[in-house]
């Protein structure tokens, strides 16, 4: 019944910025935790960055100091600024929300938004 919906992907030139949102709807209560997560074909999804309920944010080494993680609550939405990107960025991002219930953790996924960058 969640929906998490990505949008802001597309074509940029290396050290360009892309802004990724990521609007959740279908439901009124908070999640514990929501990231960021990319995906290259043929390679396992990867973590890119993390933000907690309480508002801590964790990166992967990756992208540290060039990837910012935010949410807006009263708008329902997470982002992902990401500048100075490279092409080895390029990938498909997902948003994620995630949920602590019965000793799990239980993920809920967006659809995607292909960012490519070229050099």
């Amino acid at each position: 019944q969640v929906q998490l919906v990505e949008s802001g992907g597309g074509l940029v030139q290396a050290g360009g910025s892309l802004r990724l949102s990521c609007v959740v709807s279908g439901t009124t209560f908070s999640f514990d935790a929501m990231g960021w997560y990319r995906q290259v074909p043929g390679k396992e999804r990867e973590f890119v960055a993390r933000l907690s309920s309480s508002g801590g944010t964790t990166y992967a080494d990756a992208v540290q100091a060039r990837f910012i993680i935010s949410r807006d609550n009263a708008k329902n939405t997470m982002y992902l600024q990401m500048n100075s990107l490279k092409p080895e960025d390029t990938a498909a991002y997902y948003c994620s929300a995630h949920k602590w219930m019965r000793s799990r953790w239980r993920d809920t996924w967006g659809q995607g938004t292909q960012v490519t960058v070229s050099s």
